[in-house]
């Protein structure tokens, strides 16, 4: 199985909400729990204010108590309201579904991801929790492929 029929698996059983619907969330739901799945690096580039960051790789056990990588308020959130972000919505996809089959009931995932939340103009910080300007965030949210990571034909 190839990542995108993974990911087109994972979308059969997760529910996804476009960033103008997260927009309107925010105003709204004010328990919602923002779940930034990419790694330190990428969040600490930019991310969402507010937005908890548990990089995917080590999620499982991050929802759990008895282990190093615990995230109390993950872990006691499993009848929240959580939306799960990533760079595309791919990874994000993935997070939620398996997040579901450990027994969380309300997560979403961000369709198009934090690159789609840019492009529609929405607020990203930095490290310092200062706005990130447009320009930067369009620059970071472009795709560098190495000639090695493209497809051979």
């Amino acid at each position: 199985m190839k990542f995108e029929e993974l990911v087109n698996e994972a979308l059969k059983h997760v529910e996804e909400l476009f960033p103008w619907d997260l927009e309107e969330e925010l105003t709204e739901n004010t328990d919602l729990l923002l779940l930034d799945v990419r790694e330190p690096y990428e969040y600490q580039a930019m991310h969402i204010r507010g937005s908890i960051n548990v990089p995917r790789g080590v999620l499982e056990s991050a929802c759990e108590y008895e282990y190093e990588e615990t995230v109390p308020e993950l872990v006691e959130a499993r009848d929240r309201d959580i939306v799960v972000i990533c760079r595309s919505g791919k990874r994000s996809a993935l997070a939620a579904d398996v997040m579901q089959k450990l027994g969380y009931r309300k997560v979403r995932s961000l369709k198009t991801g934090l690159r789609g939340w840019s492009d529609y103009d929405q607020e990203l910080v930095g490290p310092d929790g200062k706005p990130v300007d447009e320009d930067t965030a369009i620059e970071y949210f472009t795709p560098r492929l190495r000639p090695e990571q493209l497809g051979r034909t």
